[in-house]
């Protein structure tokens, strides 16, 4: 059904259409809309689960891991400082194998205190083992989450999926969305039937002490699931497609890519606006594309490889610093590249300052320009020496 609806409203539906059994979710600007709109349904007799109230973001992470390790669909979603308040849970449900729904809300994290989307949140944790996607649009966002929980839930993966959308533009903006029916995700998705819970009957433990003896091997273990994971999501954006078809489920969208000469990377709700802009170019003659990152974790190298491999320029866009080095998708992408192509990283958007067509623009001029490995972009360098000099 094709609703014109609010993107929290949106992702709650596409929740409430995969039959969580479980939800625990602390409010946060600007997650909040999203467990707001699924305590709602369960209120109503729409949605048959347990929501549980908690005193914090720790606390609700704590409680999936929990009902997901006792053989539940379990869900959750935060933002921001609740996110960085998670990771200690985050990466105990990574290790313990335990396929957590988690919905990020993308916001930039303080100091200062700013509620506006960057990726700063996600990409903070992105070590901690889980399955990290990006939506550009609601509807990637609503299929991206459908898609997730068969792909985290697949007993060769076992693992927790987060869906990162951007907070306030995805959150609290609004499109016109195909909803599926319930008859269309049952088909897709069957119910969750865990290869191993918590059973009195069957007694195991979760989490135990690991010795120098076994560590190694844990890690090794979700490492190679995770480049498995490669294959997997392909192979269900396949099936997505066939039952709903859309082409939303994926590694990597290749936006006139095939002769572009300069090519932008980017990921999230920016690629819309990057999108325009390639049309645009390319009416005035230049050849510009765009390659989309979905998959962040696991990074898709080889595909990403593949589709630079013919660029002149690749300006990378990031919505994120590591500080004291580079934006992240640069990182990852400087050193898959052959040294014929020019690389340039580009910090963006940061606090949710806009990213404009015109910014855009001179991304690309920039890009043909020049290398560089972390220019900022669109500074206010009078503000930056009135106010924030350190000499």
């Amino acid at each position: 059904m094709r609703r014109f609806i609010e993107g929290s409203h949106a992702m709650a539906e596409a929740t409430k259409l995969c039959r969580p059994e479980v939800i625990a979710a602390y409010p946060i600007t600007p997650q909040t809309h999203i467990v707001e709109h699924l305590s709602q349904f369960i209120a109503d007799g729409n949605l048959n689960a347990k929501s549980i109230n908690v005193e914090s973001e720790h606390s609700a992470a704590s409680c999936v891991l929990g009902s997901q390790a006792a053989g539940s669909r379990s869900f959750t979603c935060t933002s921001s400082q609740g996110l960085i308040l998670m990771s200690e849970v985050l990466f105990c449900i990574a290790g313990m194998r335990l396929p957590v729904m988690l919905i990020c809300a993308n916001r930039a994290v303080s100091a200062p205190i700013n509620i506006w989307n960057d990726q700063q949140d996600s990409i903070a944790i992105r070590d901690a083992g889980l399955i990290q996607i990006y939506a550009e649009n609601i509807q990637e966002a609503v299929d991206l989450i459908i898609a997730g929980h068969k792909i985290g839930e697949n007993p060769k993966v076992m693992l927790p999926v987060m869906v990162c959308v951007d907070g306030f533009i995805l959150t609290h903006g609004m499109e016109v969305v195909d909803i599926p029916s319930q008859d269309k995700v049952d088909n897709f998705l069957p119910p969750y039937n865990p290869p191993y819970k918590l059973d009195i009957n069957n007694p195991m433990s979760f989490g135990l002490l690991g010795d120098p003896s076994v560590y190694t091997e844990t890690r090794y273990a979700i490492q190679k699931t995770l480049e498995d994971v490669l294959q997997i999501i392909p192979k269900v954006g396949g099936e997505f497609n066939d039952i709903f078809g859309r082409s939303s489920v994926g590694l990597i969208e290749e936006y006139k890519t095939s002769d572009a000469e300069t090519i932008l990377v980017a990921m999230g709700s920016v690629c819309g606006t990057i999108k325009d802009i390639v049309d645009i170019q390319r009416n005035k003659g230049k050849k510009i594309g765009l390659l989309k990152i979905i998959a962040y974790r696991p990074f898709p190298q080889a595909e990403v490889k593949k589709a630079l491999s013919q660029a002149k320029n690749v300006g990378i866009v990031d919505k994120n610093i590591s500080l004291g080095s580079n934006g992240a998708l640069y990182s990852e992408i400087k050193s898959i590249l052959p040294e014929k192509i020019k690389v340039n990283g580009f910090v963006a958007g940061l606090g949710g300052r806009d990213i404009k067509p015109s910014t855009v623009e001179k991304i690309i001029e920039s890009t043909e320009k020049e290398e560089n490995p972390c220019k900022f972009v669109d500074l206010n360098e009078e503000l930056l020496w009135k106010e924030f000099k350190t000499v």
